[in-house]
């Protein structure tokens, strides 16, 4: 057997030698009675076997009966018996038996490769894939070339999904000279075989996870010739349907090798061809429009390509004028159920739009008129058939011609036109999941250079609309394109924030020339209103769904701040009715969509005032194309009669609010609102579908953190809404629960904050806030903490209980502060690394609390389970302690600052060494571990009293701890994390205790907090590092005259640098950056010596117009800016300055010269006072 099959894979011989051939195939054998005993491909499979190639008739004969036999097998369930390793054996063994010179039978082998493999769903195994491809290239040299199209046929079944093993075939697929590139070339006059070698090549491109893919040489050959067969004209002698499959199979491949991830379309030509020919194949055939493309787009904010439609009144006047009119498809719309009126108006235009509303859209402007374009360049001629005079009726033609069924088109007459219409939208569909692939594989910053060839822009007076996915969305006759379109723009919009947020409406209509920021934002505005308008017009629930997506899609990314209000009102109130449609996909994806617009940029004027309406005022009619709302808006469950709102109820409740909490509480509703299908509904349950529960929940959630005032009057209600959902069993539901309630306690800290501008009176009552937790605390919350088999609730459930407020904390009773407290400290010793983080994150909050942070035993405890964290595997969980350790280190500070000695004395020194070690060892983690351990070692540093210092033990530890804080100044680490080293540092100034000045680290510190000052990139570390280099308070702790001077000159020297960036949004940062050094420099004036007055007066000498220009500037105005710091008023600043000069006069009654360098510099300081004195401070 393995001799044979040797002999196969070195090409097959025996057939043209017609020697007889051993059996390859025992009939005896158990793997082959396994293989379906009984069944005709059994016995098609034994008699294979058992025959050997000879020349004669009855030969012919059998195998050519066998053959027909197999194909005409049914094989469904059938057959499961068939294995495919019997299939592939078969199949060599076929080959085998028939001869290059039996051309009929070669294309009934070719017939049965594809029939079995197509039917079994069978994967050939590399040793068979060999035989076959051998066999399969060598009938192609060999054979007639009629019979190489099932040839290409059989060979497109083999290399699907099997490209990585064709490696050592490629060279003669798709090498230079390959058979695949010379039968697809565009000078193939039989255009099938040339479809069939484009269909080898798509399925040769289908990448299989896991697996090599193609060399670059291969992919970048198939690629063109893809892309060749796009741009090349449709000869007039070839079929259409044989051209629409040929495109589709171009399309098919471009998507196959843009999914496998290596095709980068880095070059802006490739990327462009690509973009050219999906735009072309997006309207192709679409009734109407003959839209002709250049060779390449190039990226422009311009409509760079779209110039004025030109409608042909003979297209529309003369039947049978294009292919693409579609005619008969209106004649036959006429004899469908809606009566013989409505067929004449079909007749009078096959893209009548959306009545009124979609006139507004002026696809190729009223009446086939043609406009002016805006701009110069040579541009395609759009073809768009415009309707007569309106119908009257408000949706688009395909809206009266399709049904619910899974059929595209419904033609009685059941003509080639009906085909061709379906072979059309196959190929707009497949354009459209090519481009779907293209946006997924190249970055947004190259394809938002396109932006203006793919979406809307409101067209100027006069001017048509240009061409978009807007207009398949609205447009094209089959669902799945409009899907399609719509997927593609929501790809488009996914992650666009940063693009749109330069859009902003402009107030200036008089300028010679429109901004980008007004052509964006009109861009937006036109999107918003086609999407509108298919949102009205459809009716498949499919693609009603994707309408609902990227309008979420669309609303989070969109900068409504920037832009004029009125946008979000229409499409809030178009988007009610479907909460209630039949579709659950459509419902959820509503909610989706609702969700959205309370979190994007909450809180907006425009959406508070719509939460604030009544439901009847925004009730409205939409059109015959809306559903219609229920007689009951909105199911309101009744109010717990004693729950007291905070603040009297509007007499109408925020209708989003109540009709989430109805979805969620009340059972579900009985038919017309039962869902289509009640596949998503849990058996048996009385409420809604679990995805709109978990939904409306999720909403509610985004209304509570954008719209907290609103929310606020039902505090008790949603607590109850969250108690229910930790009750359930639904892990899901559970979880959404415990988001919510985090969100209400979030939202109740965060109203009353000491900076809070809500009015006092205007706020939730801490009584109700108390009972609120206490209901809480007294439910399924503990419950919740303690569910080990749902860590995930475990973590939320934790969250909650950190967002309890601390005035309210301490107004519970004793029992319930201790079963808090104690449920975190057990937590923290979960095994779960996500309950471990959040149980340590939420001990961080809780030491902050003023009734627990002066309990030193709490202190205690929870400096010990902060330390057990900081030493986890898990870097999530090291992250959270580090934080906590901050803010157990915040409350040391505050203690020391509030009670003095005596909670110094109280807290352990074993417990601190432990602390300051950790918190070092922690300072060389991650970038998120040690922004917060170097915060945690400056306090500490700050602490630590002249006993600790004084012990040997604490020593090494405190050099230690410092040395790290200067690594880290010094290091490579992220900005964020070198502010919070230097303000470590500067912390680490503040202790008198510490030998700032004398010990070996002093130059060292400095050192390091003076090359930053000077040299960061980074203005917000320059501005920290200034701060700490003005904190020492006295002479001697700068060190001697050396260090004070370099010092001195490094900050003079980053005051003539502060406007030196290579970061323009850094400029933000420069004058509180000078504030901050001329703060320093003063600082250092006022401790300086008569020793360091030597190399302050020659700095003066050399710089000192810059130093006054800048000096001035600090002490007569107010400092603007971003991180203004602590930097006092100008008031203030101007008796710093006094009090120097009064410091230096004495220095110069001392060094008693009549011109000495005291002198020069009080007579230079006095200049500048007198400059401030004769200004008035702004």
């Amino acid at each position: 057997m393995a001799a044979e099959v040797e002999r196969v894979d070195t090409g097959l011989p025996d057939c043209h030698d017609k020697t007889v051939l051993s059996p390859v195939m025992d009939p005896g054998d158990p793997g082959l009675r396994s293989a379906g005993t009984g069944s005709q491909f059994a016995r098609c499979f034994s008699k294979l076997g058992l025959l050997r190639p000879t020349d004669s008739e009855g030969f012919r004969t059998e195998i050519n009966l066998l053959f027909d036999q197999l194909i005409s097998e049914n094989y469904g369930n059938s057959c499961p018996g068939v294995r495919a390793e019997d299939v592939c054996t078969l199949l060599v063994q076929a080959c085998r038996l028939v001869p290059f010179s039996q051309e009929h039978l070669i294309t009934k082998l070719c017939q049965l490769i594809h029939h079995l493999l197509n039917r079994l769903q069978v994967i050939v195994d590399e040793q068979s894939l060999d035989s076959l491809l051998l066999y399969s290239l060598q009938a192609l040299r060999s054979c007639s070339s009629w019979t190489h199209g099932e040839i290409l046929q059989a060979l497109a079944t083999l290399v699907y999904s099997n490209g990585p093993k064709c490696q050592k075939h490629l060279p003669d697929l798709v090498g230079q000279g390959g058979v695949l590139l010379r039968y697809s070339d565009p000078s193939q006059p039989d255009v099938e075989l040339r479809r069939g070698a484009v269909h080898c090549m798509a399925n040769l491109c289908l990448g299989v996870p896991g697996q090599p893919y193609l060399d670059e040489t291969y992919r970048n050959s198939c690629f063109q010739t893809f892309l060749q067969v796009l741009q090349s004209p449709k000869p007039a002698s070839v079929d259409d349907l044989v051209f629409c499959t040929l495109l589709q199979n171009a399309l098919k491949g471009i998507q196959f090798i843009l999914n496998g991830g290596k095709m980068k379309l880095t070059q802006s030509d490739q990327l462009g061809a690509l973009l050219a020919v999906l735009k072309k194949y997006m309207f192709f055939g679409l009734p109407g429009l003959i839209l002709e493309m250049p060779m390449v787009l190039y990226p422009s904010h311009l409509p760079q390509y779209e110039g004025s439609p030109t409608a042909k009144q003979e297209a529309a006047d003369t039947p049978g004028s294009s292919k693409q009119t579609g005619n008969k498809k209106k004649k036959s719309r006429g004899k469908s159920r809606k009566g013989v009126s409505e067929a004449k108006q079909d007749e009078e235009g096959e893209e009548q739009g959306l009545g009124a509303g979609f006139e507004r859209l002026k696809l190729g402007g009223g009446g086939g008129g043609s406009g002016s374009g805006s701009g110069d360049c040579a541009a395609p001629q759009l073809l768009v058939q415009t309707p007569g005079p309106s119908s009257g009726f408000l949706y688009p033609p395909w809206k009266r011609i399709i049904s619910s069924s899974d059929s595209e088109f419904s033609d009685p007459e059941g003509g080639m036109q009906s085909k061709l219409r379906l072979y059309q939208a196959k190929v707009r569909q497949c354009a459209l999941h090519c481009f779907l692939s293209t946006v997924k594989c190249i970055e947004k910053k190259a394809l938002y250079g396109y932006w203006s060839s793919f979406i809307p822009d409101a067209p100027g007076i006069g001017s048509p609309q240009s061409v978009s996915l807007l207009t398949i969305a609205l447009k094209d006759p089959s669902p799945k394109a409009r899907a399609g379109s719509l997927q593609v723009l929501s790809a488009i919009l996914e992650g666009s924030k940063q693009f749109l947020s330069v859009a902003q409406d402009t107030t200036d209509h008089k300028r010679a020339f429109t901004p980008f920021s007004a052509m964006l934002a009109s861009s937006i505005r036109e999107l918003h209103r086609c999407l509108l308008l298919a949102l009205v017009a459809e009716t498949s629930s499919q693609t009603l769904t994707q309408i609902i997506k990227c309008l979420a899609n669309m609303v989070s990314n969109v900068p409504y701040s920037r832009l004029r209000p009125g946008l979000l009102s229409p499409l809030w109130r178009q988007i009610k009715p479907y909460i209630r449609h039949r579709d659950v996909n459509v419902r959820v994806s509503s909610l989706t969509l609702l969700g959205a617009l309370v979190s994007a940029q909450a809180p907006l004027s425009e959406v508070e005032l719509l939460l604030r309406q009544p439901s009847s005022s925004s009730r409205n009619s939409s059109g015959a194309g809306t559903p219609q709302e229920p007689r009951e808006s909105w199911r309101k469950p009744p109010m717990n009669p004693g729950t007291p709102p905070v603040d009297s109820p509007p007499a109408e409740p925020c209708w989003l609010l109540r009709l989430c909490i109805s979805l969620v509480m009340l059972p579900r509703e009985e038919p017309p609102y039962s869902d289509s299908d009640g596949g998503t509904a849990q058996s048996g349950s009385v409420y809604e579908p679990s995805p709109i529960r978990l939904e409306a929940l999720q909403v509610l959630a985004h209304l509570v953190k954008g719209y907290f005032s609103i929310a606020q009057s039902y505090l008790l209600e949603m607590g109850e809404v969250a108690c229910k959902c930790m009750k359930e069993m639904d892990p899901s539901v559970q979880l959404h629960g415990a988001k919510l309630l985090e969100e209400l306690g979030s939202g109740i800290i965060q109203q009353h904050k000491t900076d809070s501008q809500v009015p006092l009176d205007k706020r939730v009552a801490l009584n109700q806030v108390v009972t609120f937790w206490l209901v809480m605390l007294n439910g399924p919350l503990p419950g919740a903490l303690q569910n080990t088999q749902h860590p995930t609730l475990q973590t939320s459930a934790c969250d909650a209980l950190s967002s309890i407020l601390p005035e309210a904390f301490s107004s519970l009773p004793d029992n319930r502060q201790i079963l808090c407290i104690t449920m975190l400290l057990g937590l923290n010793h979960s095994e779960n690394s996500l309950v471990k983080a959040a149980s340590v994150r939420a001990l961080g909050v809780y030491v902050l609390f003023p009734c627990l942070r002066e309990d030193v035993m709490f202190v205690a405890d929870t400096a010990n389970a902060i330390l057990t964290s900081l030493d986890d595997r898990s870097p999530n969980v090291r992250a959270k302690a580090a934080w906590s350790l901050g803010n157990l280190t915040d409350t040391l500070i505050f203690n020391m600052e509030s009670m003095g000695l005596c909670f110094q004395e109280e807290f352990s020194d074993l417990l601190l060494l432990k602390m300051l070690k950790s918190a070092t060892q922690a300072s060389s983690d991650k970038d998120r571990v040690k922004s917060n351990a170097v915060r945690a070692l400056g306090n500490l540093l700050h602490f630590l009293q002249p006993h600790h210092v004084s012990k040997p033990r604490f020593t090494t530890v405190v050099e230690d701890s410092i040395q790290a804080l200067i690594r880290t100044v010094q290091g490579e680490a992220t900005m964020k994390v070198r502010w919070n080293a230097c303000y470590a540092l500067g912390n680490t100034f503040r202790n008198p205790s510490l030998p700032l000045g004398t010990a070996p680290w002093t130059s060292q510190a400095y050192s390091a907090l003076t090359s930053v000052v000077k040299s960061c990139k980074n203005f917000k570390v320059r501005i920290k590092s200034a701060m700490a280099l003005s904190i020492p308070s006295s002479r001697g702790r700068y060190g001697d005259t050396e260090q004070f001077g370099e010092v001195w000159e490094a900050l003079v020297q980053a005051l003539e640098r502060s406007d030196e960036t290579e970061d323009f949004l850094e400029y933000k940062y420069c004058a509180s950056l000078r504030a901050q050094l001329c703060q320093a420099l003063l600082h250092l004036l006022g401790l300086a010596s008569l020793a360091d007055l030597p190399r302050i007066h020659a700095t003066l000498a050399e710089k000192g117009e810059v130093i006054r220009s800048y000096m001035v500037q600090y002490l007569c105005t107010s400092t603007e800016g971003e991180d203004v710091g602590s930097c006092p008023e100008p008031q203030e600043r101007v008796r710093v300055l006094e009090r120097s000069i009064e410091h230096l006069h004495g220095l110069q009654e001392k060094q008693g010269e009549a011109q000495g360098t005291a002198l020069t510099v009080v007579r230079y300081l006095e200049t500048i006072l007198k400059r401030c004195t004769d200004r008035e401070p702004q």
